[in-house]
């Protein structure tokens, strides 16, 4: 038997979910909470699985009770509950150890496969929120190495240098590079860290992420 906790500051959204979730027979509502401060007091008395957390709440959001959670008690499985607009929550409460992801108003079947994924300790997220999800991380991905690239050191890139970021940007091996330059391995692997340092970069996936962003760049610089 699956142990539920519901937390909404909607009463109304919390009993109709009660009762939904009560007509599965693997599934006991244990709980039915309005933030997350009483989440933290309900479980500290009694044993919970499965967390249906919704965001926006007074006194304690879904967000920080999510990360209070999975540092106290990391094996509780939290379901995050949210309507598309919540952009400025998704990131953190990934960040902070959500197990799943869903839309308010998805059908008891997607509730119900939901929470008998994260049980069994998979990930659940709606695919809507999935993809709005992965470019939010890669436009912060992007914007985190942009504001990290030193301006004069792009200056002292070689020519031999682009040639080598270009063809990291299309995706290629150190062997592909060789063979597509007429290089060898070895002189591909010094160029690569000679780059990495110019560009204070961590590594090739940092490096690659550069190049598709700066495509016009490349090109400009390869056309001197």
């Amino acid at each position: 038997m699956i142990k539920v906790m519901i937390v909404d500051d909607q009463e109304l959204i919390r009993e109709s979910l009660g009762i939904i979730l009560s007509s599965k027979d693997d599934i006991r509502v244990v709980a039915k909470t309005g933030n997350g401060q009483e989440v933290l007091s309900e479980i500290e008395r009694q044993e919970v699985d499965v967390i249906l957390m919704d965001i926006r709440m007074p006194v304690m959001d879904g967000v920080t009770c999510t990360r209070i959670i999975k540092e106290r008690h990391p094996e509780i499985r939290i379901i995050v509950l949210t309507t598309f607009d919540d952009d400025e929550y998704i990131y953190d409460a990934i960040k902070y150890g959500a197990d799943g992801y869903l839309l308010k108003g998805v059908s008891l079947d997607e509730l119900y496969t939901a929470i008998m994924n994260v049980y069994r300790g998979a990930g659940s997220i709606h695919p809507d929120i999935a993809s709005k999800a992965m470019r939010m991380f890669s436009n912060m991905a992007k914007s985190e190495i942009e504001d990290n690239i030193p301006a004069d050191e792009i200056a002292h890139i070689s020519h031999n240098e682009w040639k080598i970021i270009e063809q990291i940007g299309k995706g290629l091996s150190n062997k592909e590079i060789a063979q597509e330059l007429s290089f060898s391995e070895g002189t591909v692997r010094n160029y690569l860290s000679i780059i990495l340092d110019k560009l204070q970069l961590r590594d090739r996936t940092q490096l690659a992420i550069w190049a598709v962003t700066n495509r016009q760049l490349i090109k400009r610089e390869l056309n001197r």
